[in-house]
């Protein structure tokens, strides 16, 4: 069905961050805002297949956009479940230091964190940390009181619904296909007719960089789909993690670690390992887009990461396909933790933005264009900031229909 009327912004992703965009735009007054969506509901993508994780940003680099956006976000997600009855629950999140070699880096995340603003951290001792977690062994530990869990697919769906309230016009089942500039509109081409709009806004996630090409804008970072996958504790071993349990992030490498998580729904979730998809929605090993897979197979930034970091590469393959080598991972953090303990759990793909240097790059980035936003990046903590990163994208596209 077509779509021929003009509206003032477009959106293109009804993703947690293309919705939160569009509520920021109407609540700053703004009339004329879309959401055009692919597939036939909204937040089918990364918004709902993540760990489900209230970030608040212990350790993002201070002054970064990470940072700041994750310690607004965080109090302003809060808030938005209060109001709408979502699900959600502040239960705590420990970093562990498990090895003493650790424990200069654990300092120093401290010290990242409060200067973050995070309020209550703490360094635990061992016996703290058993009070809390008696199954984690480790050398001591950062309380962060401030994190929690939700469930982002509520979220969502109470976004959707605040919005089309508003009178956002949302379009489903339309993928955007060509983005031809005509004068001083866009002509939004997509499989469900044919959009003009006088602004856009790309919010396309793990396809942001392709959308930015159909704009004629392409981005210096090209996106890298990275698998993240799960096992889940077996109900009788959930005893075993009361809370949310990370390791130290490692020097260098952008991913992680494997870690326990605790579920809105219920539920403990151990890992992900982190292995590359063959497809940019490939939820599964069996999944393959030859398009996709070419695209990143033949990217020179992605050869440029695996040559500096491949034992670590090598790692999260192995632990990918190694159930033993999985659970001795799990077995630094719990040490009673068995394979028997473990079944198959769930799985996401994280749209990394990698530059042709072979870096990552780790923070957000949006890109301004003649009449349009490219959000190129939006890793982590991009859901639980979602509320903040939205007004940030919509001051920028305001300034762009001005």
């Amino acid at each position: 069905m077509a779509h021929p009327s003009t509206v003032g912004i477009t959106v293109i992703g009804g993703g947690i961050v293309g919705l939160a965009t569009a509520r920021a735009l109407v609540r700053s007054g703004i009339e004329g805002v879309r959401v055009v969506e692919k597939e036939a509901a909204v937040a089918q993508h990364q918004s709902t297949h993540n760990s489900g994780v209230l970030h608040a940003g212990l350790q993002y680099r201070p002054g970064s956009a990470k940072a700041r956006l994750a310690r607004e976000g965080i109090r302003r997600m809060t808030e938005f479940c209060q109001e709408n009855r979502i699900t959600h629950e502040i239960c705590g999140k420990l970093v562990v230091a498990t090895d003493a070699s650790e424990l200069g880096r654990l300092d120093d995340m401290l010290e990242r964190g409060r200067a973050n603003g995070l309020e209550g951290l703490r360094r635990l001792s061992p016996g703290e940390v058993r009070e809390i977690e008696p199954h984690v062994d480790c050398r001591a530990a950062i309380r962060v009181p401030e994190e929690g869990i939700v469930d982002f697919g509520a979220v969502c769906r109470a976004l959707e619904r605040e919005n089309e309230r508003a009178g956002v016009e949302i379009v489903r089942g339309a993928e955007v296909r060509a983005l031809p500039r005509e004068g001083r509109e866009w002509r939004v081409v997509t499989t469900a007719g044919e959009l003009t709009s006088r602004v856009i806004v790309n919010c396309a996630g793990l396809f942001a960089d392709r959308v930015a090409e159909l704009a004629g804008s392409p981005p210096k970072a090209r996106i890298v789909p990275f698998r993240g996958e799960y096992r889940r504790l077996r109900p009788e071993s959930e005893h075993l993690v009361r809370h949310l349990v990370y390791p130290l992030p490692e020097p260098g490498f952008p991913f992680l670690g494997v870690h326990f998580t605790r579920r809105i729904g219920g539920g403990v979730d151990a890992g992900p390992s982190a292995v590359l998809a063959f497809a940019r929605e490939g939820y599964d090993r069996s999944t393959v887009n030859l398009l996709d897979l070419i695209q990143a197979g033949t990217f020179v930034g992605l050869w440029r990461f695996t040559g500096r970091h491949h034992r670590m590469v090598a790692r999260e393959l192995a632990q990918s396909f190694d159930r033993r080598r999985f659970v001795r991972a799990l077995r630094r953090l719990v040490p009673e933790i068995r394979a028997e303990d473990l079944h198959p759990g769930s799985s996401g793909v994280r749209a990394q933005a990698v530059l042709p240097s072979g870096d990552f790059v780790h923070d957000f980035l949006w890109v301004d264009d003649s009449a349009a936003v490219h959000v190129v990046n939006a890793p982590s903590p991009a859901a639980t900031a979602s509320l903040a990163i939205g007004e940030e994208i919509a001051r920028r596209a305001m300034r762009q229909l001005a």
